[in-house]
């Protein structure tokens, strides 16, 4: 099948790579012209594990990036990966997926085969039905050819070339039931249970997944405070909570909370809808709250520690929101960092990966290409990200003044360190 992937960003690139290599022929549209030709170059602009690999063997034979739509009119599906930032009231930006339905809307305006376009950015119910839907037909001029399909992504950053190869589930609301049934063959080959919706159904199991997920998460923060005051080890606590079937063990994990494209804002996005809607969305409001307060727990221990923070040095280690990515946005660094700066400490930042990530939000704080220049002369360390390098310094931390460290992830196994919720 010929699919055309609309927008290059993480869920599109790593899409229309994983589509590539289950044999389908794939055009990506990328208005960047400096992603378009690190693509077209076997390269991509984001690290993602096994990607990399995915776009040397299929760019240039069945995967290419274009800035335009003219592909558009030779495939068989056209999916939609555009950006859904949150908007000024939290509420969710459909700005670019209005104009991605407008260009693929003018673009099958030539086109006499039946034609399936999916949305798989997420967006609140109704979108696709009321928005994309009816600016595809108003612009194709085309009415009973084309179906609508609605198909959220479930991919974890740093593991979603896996996650895409080795689904869950697969979600596919659709219109009418041919084009549920056409897209369901895009994912041909994969073993998973494929799930039959409607439309807005499809686009809420998006939200409800994201925001429960989350919701154990900050769940899980404040059993981890109220465990630190009790001196109880929150992990022992999660670990037998993890084990009944009926919860698992999943994003039990206490620590510095969420961040991400994608938990915030949807659940920002999914609590403005509610309130729209004329109710009051009490669990996701604390779920928020929560996850706001968790960092400045770790000024708060910082600062039992070594005092006044002006003039002091604090080593940061772990600027992506998570290990396995160079995505900054929403990390839990960026509260710790902006409250270290406003208490006048001096920042001294590292990441594997996410160093030109945050320079591009703090560029004025030292950024340091390994742990131990990080540490040497430091104050204190604030270890914010769970990468698994972290969890082998040992040594490294002998260079500090002294060995004041706050670990909000539970990866040292080193003596000294203090949990934030443990």
């Amino acid at each position: 099948m010929r699919i055309s992937v609309v927008g290059g960003g993480y869920v599109g690139l790593v899409s229309a790579a994983c589509f590539s290599e289950l044999g389908h022929t794939v055009d990506l549209i990328e208005i960047d012209p400096a992603k378009v030709e690190a693509i077209n170059q076997g390269g991509s602009p984001i690290y993602e594990k096994g990607l990399d690999e995915i776009l040397k063997e299929h760019v240039g034979r069945d995967l290419k990036a274009t800035p335009t739509y003219e592909s558009i009119e030779h495939s068989q599906v056209a999916l939609i990966c555009v950006g859904t930032p949150q908007g000024k009231g939290g509420e969710a930006d459909l700005s670019m997926i209005g104009s991605a339905a407008k260009s693929i809307g003018l673009a099958l305006q030539n086109c006499h085969d039946y034609h399936v376009v999916a949305v798989k950015s997420t967006v609140p119910p109704g979108t696709t039905e009321n928005l994309v839907k009816p600016t595809v037909l108003k612009y194709s001029g085309i009415f009973q050819e084309i179906g609508f399909v609605m198909n959220p992504e479930f991919l974890r950053e740093g593991l979603a070339v896996q996650d895409f190869m080795n689904p869950d589930r697969i979600v596919v609301g659709s219109s009418d039931k041919k084009a549920g049934d056409v897209f369901a063959g895009v994912y041909g080959g994969l073993d998973a249970p494929v799930i039959r919706t409607s439309l807005t159904a499809a686009e809420m199991i998006k939200y409800a997944s994201n925001a429960f997920l989350a919701t154990k998460i900050s769940f899980s923060n404040e059993i981890g405070n109220i465990c630190k005051r009790l001196g109880i080890d929150v992990y022992e606590v999660m670990k037998g909570v993890g084990l009944d079937h009926r919860i698992n063990p999943y994003f039990l994990n206490a620590g510095a909370g969420f961040g991400g494209s994608c938990f915030p804002k949807d659940l920002s996005a999914l609590g403005h809808l509610a309130r729209e809607v004329g109710e009051d969305p009490m669990l996701l409001n604390a779920v928020m709250e929560i996850n706001e307060r968790q960092p400045m727990r770790i000024i708060e221990l910082l600062e039992k520690r070594i005092g006044d923070l002006a003039g002091k040095r604090v080593a940061v280690l772990g600027l992506a929101f998570k290990n396995d990515t160079d995505d900054a946005r929403e990390s839990r660094s960026i509260p710790v960092i902006a409250e270290l700066k406003k208490r006048g400490a001096t920042v001294k930042a590292y990441d594997p990966k996410a160093n030109s990530s945050m320079s591009r939000i703090f560029p004025e704080i030292d950024y340091f290409s390994s742990a131990a220049e990080a540490l040497d002369g430091a104050d204190a360390c604030l270890v914010m990200t769970e990468w698994p390098q972290f969890g082998r310094l040992c040594t490294e931390f002998d260079l500090m003044k002294k060995r004041v460290i706050i670990d909000a992830r539970r990866i040292l196994s080193c003596k000294d360190a203090e949990g934030i919720c443990w």
